[in-house]
C-alpha cells in the first residue's frame, strides 16, 4: 500500500458533507501542492457508498456499500486510468479513448464484460449504456477504476464526466462543466499515477494520515 501512496503524484480529492449529499467539492493536488481551483461537482442522486478501490478505508457497520443501480457514487481511493471523448485526436497525457458509436459500457452483472468499455458484440449484453451519448455528458471524461475485478452487483461504469446541468445529480458518477472537465483532462498525466479520493468529510482525518503532505 505504501508504494501505491508514494507513487501517486496527482490526486483529485472529492469531498461531500455526508453519505447522503448529492453535492461535493473537488480539489486537485500535485506533489502535495494544490493546483487548479476548487469546484462544486455533482455526485450520485443518493449520495455516496463505499466502493471497491485500491484498498479499504475505515468503515462503520451502518455505512452504505455501493451496489449496481443504487444511484450512489463510490467512496474510496481509485486509480484514474483513461480519459475519453468524442474527438478522434486529443493531446492528453493520460491514455485517451475515442468514443465511437460502437462503444458501450456493460452494466449487466452476469456478463463476462461487466464494468468494461467494449465494442458492441454480436450477442448484446442484457444491459449496457452507449458511450457516445446524445446528451453529450461523455463529450469529455475520465474512467474511474472502481470494481476492477468485476464483482457482481458491486457497481459499474463509473466516470468523471460533463454535467447534464449545473445542479443535476448523477446515477453514480461525478460531474462538472465541460470547461472544468477539459481543464482536469489537460492536467492529468499517466506518468504521475493519478488517483481519485472520494469520501465524506468524516473520512478526511484518515486521508490526512495516509497522505500527510496534502494541505487539507
Amino acid at each position: 500500500m505504501q508504494n501505491f501512496l508514494y507513487s501517486s503524484q496527482q490526486i483529485i480529492l472529492v469531498v461531500s458533507d455526508n453519505f447522503n449529499s448529492s453535492k461535493a467539492k473537488l480539489s486537485c493536488y500535485e506533489d502535495g501542492k494544490k493546483v487548479l481551483n476548487t469546484i462544486d461537482v455533482n455526485i450520485g442522486t443518493n449520495g455516496l457508498a463505499w466502493g471497491i478501490g485500491e484498498f479499504k478505508l475505515k468503515q462503520k457497520n451502518n455505512d452504505p456499500i455501493k451496489k449496481e443501480g443504487d444511484k450512489k457514487a463510490p467512496a474510496g481511493i481509485f486509480k484514474l486510468v483513461s480519459t475519453f471523448g468524442y474527438y478522434e485526436k486529443q493531446t492528453f497525457n493520460l491514455n485517451y479513448i475515442f468514443l465511437s458509436k460502437k462503444l458501450i459500457c456493460v452494466d449487466d452483472s452476469d456478463s463476462k464484460d461487466y464494468n468494461k468499455i467494449i465494442q458492441m458484440p454480436k450477442l448484446r449484453p442484457k444491459s449496457f449504456e452507449q458511450m457516445r451519448r446524445k446528451d453529450d455528458q461523455y463529450e469529455l471524461g475520465v474512467v474511474v477504476a472502481h470494481n476492477k475485478d468485476q464483482k457482481k452487483q458491486a457497481g459499474s461504469c463509473i466516470f468523471l464526466h460533463v454535467q447534464k446541468s449545473k445542479d443535476a445529480s448523477t446515477a453514480g458518477c461525478t460531474s462538472m462543466s465541460l470547461a472544468q472537465m477539459r481543464e482536469i483532462n489537460l492536467w492529468l498525466d499517466g506518468s504521475k499515477n493519478p488517483i481519485l479520493i472520494q469520501v465524506p468529510k468524516s473520512s478526511l482525518k484518515e486521508i490526512k494520515e495516509l497522505f500527510p503532505t496534502l494541505p487539507l
